[in-house]
C-alpha cells in the first residue's frame, strides 16, 4: 500500500484480529480501509448498497422496502452534504476518510474473490467514494433512535385514549440498547479503573462490529470499529485512556404531518405561517433484481425529506389531528417538562375507554423526517481522530464535543485516575410535543431552536453504570428502558469490595430476570387452585419457586417463556385491544414498531401491574396460559432460545450450529427474546470487552462470530464458543506475540 512512500505491516492475532502498524495516520487508515475490505468484502457491499437505496438491484424485492426508504430519506444525498462539509471546515478528517475509501478499494476486488455471496447473486464490487463511510454510518443508526415509535404513539392514543400511551411505554424491538459500567481504581486490584459492558444490536453475520488495532506513531488504539467506517469510534483503549458508549435513548429525530398539493409547478408544503411554499421534488429509479424497475417519487419540505406519503396521502392512513398536546404531568408544554417512560405516565392519566372519536383531517396524509444531519450536514466525523490521539479523559470529553449522530452516554477513564460520564450528540431544542408523535407542520410551534447542552453526570460509591435506563439524559428522552438491568448491575458491583479484570465476565452473563415478577405476582393470586388440573398446579408451584435465572439449561426458565408468550397472545387476540391489531399502512420498515404483539410483549410489565386494564380479567388470562402451557412437554430455555444472526442472503447455510442462549431482555445478558412472537434471539451482545487501565494487555473481548466475514474461512466463527460460554479472548499489544501477514 502506499501514500507516497508511506507503508503499514498487518499482523494478526490467535483469533485472526487485525493490527495494523504504519509510518502515518493516512496510512494506517488506508490499510483499515484495505484490511477491511480483504476480511468483508460481502458485507461492506452490502452497506454501501444499503446506504445508497440500492441493495434490491442484487437482493431482489425483499430489500425493496428499504431501499425506497432509504431514497425517500434521502441518505446517500445527506452523506454527500456532510462529507462536503467535512472538506470545507476540517481538511484533516476529510483526507482521514479519504484515505480509507482508497484502502478500501485497493482491497476490494481480492476480498470479492474469496467472498462466495458475490457469484450466488452475481454481484460485482463497485467504487467506494468518499462520501460513503457517512453513508455506512447514516444508514446504521437512521432508525436508532426509534422515530417511527411516534406513529404508535400516536395510533395508541387514537385508538385507546391518553393513558394507554404510558401502558406501552417501554424500551422495544425497535430501539438498540447496550450496558457499560466504569470501576474506579478505588474499587480494584490494581488501584486503575476498569470499563467493562456489551453493546446490544441485532446480530449479524458477518459482525457488526470488527476487534481491530491501529497503530502509528500519533497513536496505538485498540477497540471496535464499525465496517465501512474509519477509526475507532464507540469503544477504544489507547493505553493510557479507554472509552465506551451505550445508547442515550434520547428523541432527536421529529416527525411532521405535512399538508402537500399539486401545481402546474411541482409539489408546495403549506408552512407554520400559513403560506404554501415550493418542496424540492424529482423521481428516482430502483433496479429490483428479477423484477421491474420500481419509480420512486422524492419530495423534500423546509422540514425534511417526506418519508410516508405524497400529496396523494397515504393508503390506509387518515388524516388526523386529536388533541394537538399530551397531559403532560403537571399539565404544561413547556421544554421543561418531558413526558416519561416506564417509571412515570407519559400520557398523565390512567387506562380509559377506547376513543375513537378523534376527527379526520380534510386533506391527505404526508409525514416528512427532520433529524440534525439533514438539517447541519455535520455527523460528527470530526471526533474520529481526536479519539485515536486521546491520552486522557480530557481529551475525549473534547473529542466527543463534535459528537453528532447517535446520541450516546460516554463513559471514559485514565491511567491518571480521571473519569468522565456524560451524554454525546446533538438533540434540537423543540416542544415536548414533538418528542411523543408527529406533529403538524402548518402549525407554529413545533420549529427547531438550537441544542440541549449534553448532561453530565458522576461516579456513586466508585461506579458508574448505563444501560438504558433514566440517567443523565433523561431530560432529552421519552421512552427509556427499565431499570432492571442497571439496577442489577449496580447490585451485582456493590457484593465486591474490590473488582478485578478477571471477574467481570460474572456480571456480563448473570441472568437474573427481575421482570418476571408481575407475572408471577399474577400466579401466585390464583388463590382457588382446586380447579387448576394436577399439572398446572405442579407447573405454578415450580414457577413460584424458580430462582428467576433465564438459564439455556433451565426448563423452569422455559416454561416461564412459555407461560409469557401464552399470556402476550391471549392479550394481543383482546378485543379491547382490536383497533391496535392491524397496524396503519406506513412503510414496511416502520412496522417492528406498529405490530401489536410485540409491543404487547414488551409492555407486559406495565400491562401486567396496571391498576385496572380496561376491563379485562388478567387473572382469567393468566389462569388459561397456564393451562396451555402445562400441557406441553418439558424442555430447556435453550433448546427454544436459539442465536438467530441476520444475513443479507437468509438463505446462506451457516458453516456453525447456532447455539441454545442463555439470557432475556431484561437480563444484563441481553439475549432478546421477542415474547408472544418468537423465542429466538436475533439481538444481543454483538461485542464484550473489559478494559483494563492498569495494563493494556490485561484487557480482553469477544464477538459472537469472528474476525473473518467469509463464511468458511478459519476465523469466521471461531470466537461463537467463547462468545456463549460467556468467556473472552485476550487482547494482545505485544508486536512479537503476533503473526507478520504482510505489508499492506
Amino acid at each position: 500500500m502506499g501514500v507516497g512512500s508511506l507503508t503499514a505491516e498487518l499482523y494478526r492475532d490467535a483469533w485472526g484480529v487485525p493490527h495494523l502498524r504504519a509510518d502515518s495516520a493516512l496510512a494506517l487508515l488506508r490499510a483499515q480501509g484495505r484490511v477491511t475490505a480483504l476480511d468483508r468484502a460481502w458485507q461492506l457491499e452490502v452497506e454501501r448498497h444499503r446506504a445508497q437505496g440500492t441493495s434490491a438491484s442484487f437482493l431482489g424485492a425483499t430489500a425493496l422496502a428499504w431501499d425506497v426508504f432509504a431514497r425517500r430519506a434521502r441518505l446517500d444525498d445527506t452523506a454527500r452534504r456532510c462529507f462536503a462539509a467535512l472538506e470545507r471546515q476540517d481538511a484533516e478528517t476529510a483526507a482521514w476518510v479519504r484515505a480509507y475509501t482508497d484502502g478500501v478499494n485497493d482491497g476490494l476486488a481480492a476480498g470479492a474473490r474469496r467472498a462466495p455471496e458475490f457469484a450466488r447473486t452475481g454481484l460485482a464490487p463497485g467504487r467506494w467514494e468518499p462520501w460513503h463511510p457517512l453513508g455506512v454510518w447514516l444508514a446504521t443508526h437512521i432508525l436508532f433512535a426509534g422515530f417511527p415509535a411516534k406513529l404508535w404513539r400516536e395510533q395508541v392514543l387514537r385508538r385507546l385514549g391518553r393513558g394507554a400511551v404510558a401502558l406501552f411505554a417501554t424500551d422495544g424491538t425497535g430501539t438498540s440498547g447496550s450496558n457499560g459500567w466504569l470501576v474506579s481504581g478505588a474499587r480494584t486490584d490494581t488501584g486503575q479503573a476498569l470499563i467493562a459492558g456489551d453493546p446490544h444490536r441485532f446480530i449479524e453475520d458477518p459482525g457488526v462490529y470488527q476487534q481491530i488495532r491501529l497503530a502509528c506513531p500519533e497513536f496505538d488504539v485498540v477497540g471496535f470499529a464499525v465496517p465501512g467506517v474509519p477509526g475507532i469510534a464507540h469503544f477504544g483503549h489507547t493505553g493510557t485512556v479507554a472509552w465506551a458508549i451505550t445508547n442515550a435513548m434520547a428523541d432527536y429525530q421529529d416527525l411532521y404531518r405535512e399538508r402537500l398539493r399539486r401545481t402546474g409547478a411541482g409539489v408546495e408544503a403549506l408552512g407554520p405561517d400559513g403560506t404554501w411554499r415550493r418542496a424540492a421534488r424529482h423521481t428516482e429509479t430502483i433496479e429490483v433484481a428479477g423484477e421491474a424497475p420500481v419509480e420512486v417519487e422524492i419530495i423534500e419540505t423546509d422540514r425534511g425529506p417526506v418519508i410516508a406519503g405524497g400529496p396523494e396521502g397515504l393508503d390506509g392512513v387518515a388524516g388526523w389531528d386529536g388533541p394537538e398536546s399530551l397531559d403532560f404531568p403537571d399539565g404544561s408544554e413547556g421544554d421543561s417538562e418531558r413526558p416519561t417512560g416506564p417509571d412515570g405516565p407519559v400520557g398523565g392519566e390512567g387506562p380509559q375507554a377506547p376513543d375513537t372519536s378523534a376527527p379526520a383531517l380534510d386533506v391527505p396524509l404526508a409525514l416528512s423526517l427532520r433529524h440534525p444531519p439533514r438539517v447541519t450536514g455535520d455527523l460528527g466525523f470530526r471526533a474520529l481522530p481526536a479519539l485515536l490521539r486521546a491520552r486522557r479523559v480530557e481529551d475525549v470529553d473534547r473529542a466527543i464535543d463534535a459528537w453528532a449522530e447517535p446520541v450516546n452516554v460516554v463513559l471514559a477513564a485514565d491511567t491518571e485516575g480521571g473519569v468522565l460520564h456524560r451524554v454525546a450528540g446533538r438533540v434540537p431544542v423543540r416542544a415536548a410535543d414533538n418528542m411523543v408523535r408527529p406533529v403538524p407542520a402548518w402549525e407554529p410551534g413545533h420549529t427547531w431552536r438550537g441544542w440541549h447542552e449534553p448532561p453530565r453526570a458522576g461516579l456513586a460509591d466508585g461506579v458508574a453504570v448505563m444501560a438504558n435506563q433514566r440517567g443523565p439524559a433523561a431530560p432529552l428522552g421519552v421512552e427509556f428502558a427499565p431499570p432492571h438491568r442497571a439496577d442489577r448491575i449496580h447490585a451485582l458491583l456493590a457484593e465486591r469490595p474490590v473488582w478485578s479484570a478477571d471477574a467481570m465476565p460474572a456480571v456480563h452473563t448473570d441472568t437474573h430476570l427481575a421482570s418476571a415478577a408481575p407475572l408471577l405476582d399474577h400466579l401466585a393470586a390464583l388463590e382457588d387452585t382446586a380447579d387448576l388440573t394436577p399439572r398446572a398446579a405442579r407447573l405454578r408451584a415450580r414457577l413460584l419457586g424458580w430462582n428467576r435465572r433465564m438459564d439455556a439449561g433451565s426448563e423452569d426458565a422455559a416454561a416461564f417463556a412459555a407461560l409469557r408468550t401464552a399470556v402476550v397472545r391471549r392479550l394481543a387476540a383482546h378485543p379491547v385491544f382490536a383497533p391496535l391489531a392491524e397496524p396503519p399502512a406506513y412503510p414496511e420498515v416502520f412496522q417492528p414498531w406498529l405490530a401489536l404483539v410485540p409491543r404487547i410483549g414488551h409492555a407486559l410489565e406495565n400491562l401486567l401491574r396496571a391498576e385496572d386494564l380496561y376491563g379485562v380479567d388478567r387473572r382469567a388470562v393468566v389462569r388459561e396460559a397456564l393451562e396451555e402451557v402445562a400441557a406441553r412437554p418439558a424442555a430447556g430455555w435453550g433448546e427454544r432460545h436459539r442465536l438467530a444472526p441476520w444475513r443479507a442472503l437468509p438463505e446462506t447455510e451457516p458453516f456453525y450450529d447456532e447455539p441454545g442462549l442463555s439470557g432475556d431482555h431484561d437480563c444484563v445478558l441481553c439475549t432478546s427474546a421477542v415474547p408472544g412472537l418468537t423465542d429466538l434471539a436475533a439481538r444481543g451482545p454483538v461485542a464484550r470487552y473489559v478494559w483494563d487501565l492498569a495494563r493494556r494487555d490485561n484487557s480482553r473481548w469477544v464477538v459472537p462470530l469472528g474476525a473473518d466475514g467469509v463464511p468458511d474461512a478459519p476465523h469466521h466463527h471461531d470466537q461463537l464458543s467463547l462468545w456463549t460460554a460467556g468467556d473472552l479472548a485476550p487482547v494482545v499489544t505485544d508486536w512479537t506475540r503476533l503473526t507478520k501477514e504482510t505489508d499492506v
